[in-house]
């Protein structure tokens, strides 16, 4: 490899900085808890995979194209609400949408979940969560996809959802309790806000929210308001383009493709989700939510890989004209492709977990001694 994991970040901080005015208590605390485990650290560092897939796994990488998911994992799926108030469960988040060979998606989502049973976030078997996985995923593209609506069906995943589903009181409370977005916010996040709230000129509070990690660094704005005897909040941060781009070209709005994969996607879409003037926007609320692994039963946790597996077909879909290059370059495959990628690139990250670690960069500064 060119470079590890120090030099990457360093790199990629910089660039992030010459984009956005970086938020320097979030970036530290991104840097914490990279040296937590592996899992936190493949979460994010998006652009250290980005580099170091071509590496380890170069034959996948000539696989069909698709616009993909590009930082996908096994936490990267929440709930929200469709046009017609029904709760959906999908993939959460398209921030590092690009043009990528189908098969990143599939290993990062199987890495992320090999490093997850490896520390404890998940209990089953790994090669048969995995199998689980494409088998969802053959089943979705075999198909043609379908939205995962849970209400009459998906009684599981509802089930699931459900139980990992943040208490209202709790929820608000803890947005109440964020801090004040600094006076100089940006204009233009602040207007896009504004026209998301579900009535004009409604009174709210700017506030400041530190959320997932990935894109820790980048300022995120929430506005909270009363609205009909209850809170309403909306949230906006920057999207730029995808780390997998950095080294190729400059680049414009026009090549964010957040809108184009979602609109693309079988999904039932989120009616308030959108891109403004290089700010998403979305609604926050207690099931509109990106959800962390719970602890399940093996059998949940099968099902659960099946439906993950399933989704990133519907979003791969989206392509419709690399389906057949895709179905045709899975038959070529060898048994267990996945599982051996998987395994390689969860290897990668742990490495440069070690690494990372061993930088010190991801140590909380110690308090000066006490005066006698």
């Amino acid at each position: 490899m060119t470079r590890d994991i120090v030099a990457a970040t360093a790199a990629y901080e910089k660039w992030l900085g010459s984009q956005v005015a970086i938020v320097r208590s979030d970036l530290a605390y991104k840097h914490e808890q990279m040296a937590v485990d592996p899992f936190p650290l493949l979460r994010a560092t998006y652009y250290r995979w980005a580099e170091v897939f071509p590496e380890v796994c170069p034959d996948l990488v000539g696989a069909p194209r698709v616009l993909a998911v590009g930082d996908l994992h096994v936490e990267n799926f929440g709930t929200w609400r469709d046009g017609e108030g029904r709760l959906i469960w999908g993939i959460n988040d398209f921030d590092e949408a690009t043009p990528l060979p189908y098969t990143n998606d599939l290993v990062r989502l199987a890495a992320s979940a090999r490093l997850a049973v490896a520390h404890g976030r998940l209990g089953s078997r790994v090669d048969d969560l995995i199998a689980e996985m494409l088998k969802g995923y053959l089943s979705g593209l075999e198909s043609g996809g379908l939205p995962f609506v849970l209400a009459e069906k998906n009684v599981v995943l509802r089930k699931y959802a459900e139980a990992a589903r943040r208490d209202p009181v709790t929820f608000w409370a803890r947005l109440a309790d964020l801090p004040l977005a600094r006076p100089k916010a940006p204009g233009a996040a602040v207007a896009i806000l504004e026209t998301a709230l579900p009535a004009p000129e409604l009174h709210y509070r700017l506030l400041r929210r530190r959320s997932g990690l990935g894109s820790l660094g980048r300022p995120r704005l929430l506005a909270l308001a009363e609205w009909d005897g209850g809170h309403v909040a909306r949230e906006t941060k920057p999207i730029l383009q995808s780390a997998a781009t950095l080294g190729a070209k400059s680049w414009t709005l026009g090549d964010v493709l957040y809108q184009d994969i979602v609109r693309q996607a079988v999904r039932a879409r989120d009616p308030i989700l959108r891109l403004d003037g290089g700010w998403i926007v979305r609604r926050l609320a207690p099931d509109c939510v990106r959800i962390e692994l719970p602890a399940m039963s093996t059998k949940t946790e099968h099902f659960l890989l099946h439906a993950m597996g399933f989704e990133t077909a519907n979003v791969h879909l989206g392509t419709g004209r690399a389906v057949a290059a895709i179905r045709s370059d899975l038959k070529e495959r060898p048994p267990g492709w996945l599982s051996t990628a998987a395994k390689g690139m969860a290897r990668a990250v742990k490495d440069d977990f070690v690494a990372w670690k061993k930088s010190g960069l991801g140590s909380k500064p110690k308090p000066p001694p006490l005066r006698k």
